[in-house]
């Protein structure tokens, strides 16, 4: 499996350009497709630097109804009008970012995006293939990202709190390993794994995701309480954990202090190769254990015999 960091915020291979913005491109036995598509074209050059035909993408998944994941969505579509797109239908609705200033601006998608007619509308769990799968309706029971509360949708009654209906996640299903890709983690990584289990019954073998913990303003001491909190739940699994986006700095090195290697940022441009250590382990000494037991009914049955 092949993993490429098309789009993020920081810069990662020489001559890639970057941008506030997130998209991968994953190539499968089966699919070649995209997990979002950055805040404008840009992932289109990088590709380019990077040898991948963007004409043979077969599918793009959208996590959530954001410009920065979503923006270079329709200039991509010019380019390849075969390839599938599945959202949640509520990614398509107004959303703002609203400052303690008091400014407002939009950051939703480009409001042609609602009448393409390559767009699927997922459910709430929706399976595309054996190999892609999706899942939303991820809950609240561990704290949310600070960084939520001046992210706002439109409604009727004007701009209220944004709940983030329209962000989902996927998972990718290949060789025995499931990866899970989650945009931002705008619901918290926490409640996100936890969906994922519930699903699952079984932890990921990897985690691709933002955490949604940078701020601007700074720091206040319960900021960095959760960031350590989660860091410290995030380690009773066995997953390995490749962050990036909206992550920040502090907050990753933060994590990165109780984690280890266990977690690592991925830069724009930045490939990844995802191995599962632990289950080709259990398979070596699966083996093993087979093999041992196979000798010792022969050595039974040899010194049985022998007796007898």
């Amino acid at each position: 499996m092949r993993i490429v960091n098309l789009m993020e915020d920081t810069e990662g291979s020489r001559g890639c350009a970057f941008e506030h913005g997130l998209c991968f491109y994953i190539e499968t036995k089966s699919h070649k497709f995209l997990m979002d598509t950055g805040a404008s074209e840009l992932f289109i050059a990088n590709a380019k630097k990077k040898g991948i035909r963007l004409s043979k993408v077969d599918t793009v998944v959208l996590s959530h109804g954001h410009y920065d994941h979503g923006g270079g969505l329709p200039v991509f579509l010019k380019l390849n009008p075969k390839a599938k797109v599945y959202m949640q239908k509520t990614a398509c609705e107004e959303y703002y970012s609203e400052h303690q200033e008091g400014h407002v601006h939009y950051i939703g998608l480009a409001p042609e995006v609602k009448d393409l007619e390559q767009i699927i509308y997922a459910d709430r769990e929706y399976k595309i293939d054996e190999e892609l799968s999706l899942f939303s309706g991820i809950g609240n029971n561990y704290p949310i990202p600070s960084g939520n509360h001046e992210l706002k949708k439109k409604t009727e009654n004007g701009l209220v709190q944004d709940d983030f209906s329209h962000e989902q996640c996927l998972v990718v299903q290949e060789d025995g390993r499931r990866i899970l890709f989650s945009g931002c983690a705008h619901h918290g990584i926490l409640n996100v794994m936890k969906r994922y289990m519930e699903l699952y019954k079984v932890e990921p073998d990897a985690v691709i995701s933002g955490f949604h913990m940078m701020k601007k303003s700074g720091y206040t001491r319960e900021d960095i309480r959760l960031i350590r909190q989660t860091a410290t739940e995030l380690k009773k699994y066995r997953t390995k954990y490749y962050t990036c986006h909206c992550t920040g700095e502090k907050p990753y090195e933060i994590m990165k202090d109780i984690l280890w290697n266990q977690i690592k940022y991925i830069h724009c441009g930045d490939e990844l190769e995802v191995k599962e250590k632990r289950r080709n382990e259990y398979m070596k000494w699966h083996k093993f254990f087979a093999w041992a037991t196979v000798f010792c009914f022969c050595m039974v049955m040899i010194t049985g015999y022998k007796k007898k």
